[in-house]
């Protein structure tokens, strides 16, 4: 083999190992659920992800404005001319494209449930939560004190997530009080029995306990009897959260990217593991933590995504 031919396969392998190994007619179809600054994000750090690596595509960008019944009808306009691609911002985007777009690879964000994703053969993405673990670190880095948290939950939609937290919390020297709600009304009852039990009130994604119905009473048991409550984002701690960790939307969307040019290469969608968030971003309640004799160190308050005074 002469040193002409070596140079000449030196060249292809690194011509392989960039985005210049994604040739050919490529379309995308990004659906998001949504058109909030946060879905806008992510579309955005997805495409700056491709457009770094050299990937030349023709992306076609599709709104649902959450609506359940635009949903189907999207997808279903998009199966006319299959894309190489499906990114989905948001869960009602995902569940709808893992029913409808057949063999489709898909990667989907801002999604909270790995079970869709991880029992299908198609897909990929990444997760909204972050590790049980990543959480409680946190409580720990911000609150040192605390031992006691507490979280409510519907057992329908989060018990096998509480057993992973018991678990994971007692890892971490913390002890997790799980309180079990079935239904709106029982959320008084059941904030009311944790009130003297509890060095903070962790929320977690569940569409029963932690909604916009639900917020009112969450952070004025919070206020009234000194618990502070963790939120799930900026605008949980506008309202009167102590804190929150948040995701960075754009970054979330380059890790998609970074997925949708594996998959683009040749990888399986399916082979490739459900990713949390790489960067985590929290805010602060100055107000609330003043209330309740709490104090962050400079550093702690100098590194905030967002302070509330």
């Amino acid at each position: 083999m002469n040193w002409l031919t070596i140079f000449a396969m030196a060249i292809l392998a690194m011509s392989l190992s960039h985005g210049s190994a994604i040739s050919g007619d490529l379309r995308i179809a990004v659906i998001a659920s949504q058109n909030t600054p946060p879905y806008q994000d992510v579309a955005t750090g997805f495409q700056d992800a491709l457009k770094k690596e050299g990937v030349v595509a023709v992306v076609d960008h599709y709104g649902l404005s959450g609506n359940a019944g635009k949903a189907s009808e999207v997808i279903r306009g998009i199966m006319k001319q299959p894309p190489s691609l499906i990114l989905t911002i948001g869960t009602l985007a995902t569940q709808t494209a893992l029913l409808e777009a057949g063999d489709i690879p898909i990667v989907a964000g801002l999604v909270t449930n790995l079970d869709d994703l991880r029992k299908s053969k198609n897909a990929t993405g990444v997760v909204l939560d972050f590790p049980f673990v990543t959480q409680f670190e946190w409580m720990h880095k911000l609150l040192p004190e605390i031992k006691h948290i507490s979280v409510l939950y519907n057992a329908k939609e989060n018990q096998v997530k509480i057993d992973a937290a018991v678990q994971a919390a007692k890892n971490e020297g913390l002890t997790l009080l799980a309180k079990e709600v079935d239904s709106p009304r029982a959320l008084p009852d059941a904030l009311e029995s944790l009130a003297r039990s509890t060095d903070l009130l962790w929320g977690i994604n569940d569409q029963l306990v932690l909604s916009p119905h639900t917020a009112e009473a969450i952070l004025l048991f919070s206020f009234r009897g000194g618990v502070p409550f963790v939120g799930l984002s900026s605008s949980w701690v506008k309202a009167g959260a102590l804190y929150a960790l948040d995701r960075d939307y754009k970054d979330l969307g380059a890790q998609c990217g970074e997925l949708a040019i594996k998959i683009l290469q040749g990888t399986k969608a399916n082979t490739l593991a459900v990713e949390s968030p790489r960067r985590i971003l929290y805010s602060l309640n100055l107000k609330t933590a003043d209330h309740m004799k709490l104090e962050f160190s400079p550093s702690v308050v100098k590194n905030a995504q967002q302070v509330f005074p």
